[in-house]
């Protein structure tokens, strides 16, 4: 005879057969079930079906095992919290039965138990986590091959994520910056506030605007020099930067009217080639930066250019920062 035994919200009636309460929810035309399950049955019960896997019926991405690392470490040494719902099917090795006048649900604690809809990385994240946590889930039953796939893309294509630009303007309230994510907020914030900023009105926060920079543009071009600014304020380095941007500003203004500074190929390739342009200006003016002696540097590289090259940029500012590059290097002069 099996003895029934309680574990939180979930009965074991013998090895492998566990019971959890849980609420049935309709939406549209599907019911499922929701309910909290422990990390560790779930890391037990779940797999993944990869295109890599299995090309003519897989339908998820690969698993990046970093990305389950990081998860794995906020669990352990932050303790953090992961409300969102893991969201799976029942397969047809569960044996998912409802019993307790439709309160409880029974199951087999076995390997593919269940297919991941959504949430595999913090799934696999709880397998490589030390601490065990109580995780909602919500559980399809009796879905088709077709009906988990179109779950799977309604899932990743009807949710909007939080867009980057927002999350890089809050992190200072969730005080998570790291010093570098702190100085780049700070010079952001001065190239958006300060009257004399070469990028004023061109600065957008906490969205992404047509036209403008936003912060995520920002520090993937300034992040790079920052190691030029080791020993300096925050303030300097704005300085600093905001004299050459005036300088570029300047000159190309003598060729269109147009703020081609703000579209991000056109700004990222610039700062790409700052350290080169100061490196230069190091040489002939020490430590002394103004915008004039800058432009004194750069106006070699706008001598008979066709703006054309600025005006259509493609996306690569990489291949721009190379044409800039060359320009400057053939044209100087001793």
């Amino acid at each position: 005879m099996n003895t029934a035994v309680k574990t939180g919200t979930a009965e074991q009636s013998d090895e492998n057969r566990v019971r959890f309460s849980v609420s049935l929810v309709s939406q549209g035309k599907h019911q499922f079930y929701t309910l909290t399950m422990p990390s560790d049955i779930l890391s037990e019960t779940c797999v993944v079906t990869t295109r890599v896997e299995d090309p003519k019926a897989g339908f998820q991405r690969e698993l990046d095992e970093k990305r389950a690392l990081e998860i794995a470490r906020y669990i352990d040494e932050e303790e953090g919290t992961i409300p969102n719902s893991i969201v799976l099917s029942a397969q047809s090795v569960a044996d998912l039965k409802i019993v307790g006048r439709g309160k409880t649900l029974e199951f087999n604690r076995l390997p593919g138990a269940f297919l991941i809809l959504d949430g595999q990385h913090r799934v696999y994240g709880f397998s490589k986590a030390k601490t065990t946590l109580r995780v909602p889930v919500v559980i399809y039953n009796g879905l088709s091959r077709r009906d988990e796939t179109r779950l799977f893309i309604d899932i990743n294509t009807k949710q909007k994520p939080v867009p980057s630009q927002l999350l890089l303007d809050i992190k200072q309230l969730a005080e998570s910056e790291s010093e570098a994510e702190e100085v780049l907020r700070e010079l952001f914030d001065l190239f958006h506030d300060e009257a004399d900023s070469a990028l004023s009105g061109y600065m957008s926060p906490a969205t992404a605007v047509k036209g403008k920079i936003t912060r995520v543009t920002f520090n993937n071009g300034v992040k790079p020099l920052l190691q030029l600014f080791s020993s300096r304020e925050t303030n300097e380095v704005y300085q600093i930067i905001n004299s050459y941007l005036k300088a570029v500003s300047s000159e190309i203004s003598k060729k269109t009217l147009h703020p081609l500074l703000a579209k991000p190929v056109i700004f990222r390739a610039f700062l790409a080639l700052f350290p080169l342009v100061a490196q230069r200006y190091v040489d002939k003016h020490e430590n002394v930066y103004t915008a004039d002696n800058f432009q004194r540097i750069i106006q070699p590289v706008f001598s008979n250019i066709s703006m054309a090259k600025f005006e259509k940029t493609g996306t690569s500012w990489s291949s721009l920062k190379e044409y800039l590059e060359k320009r400057l290097t053939s044209k100087l002069s001793l």
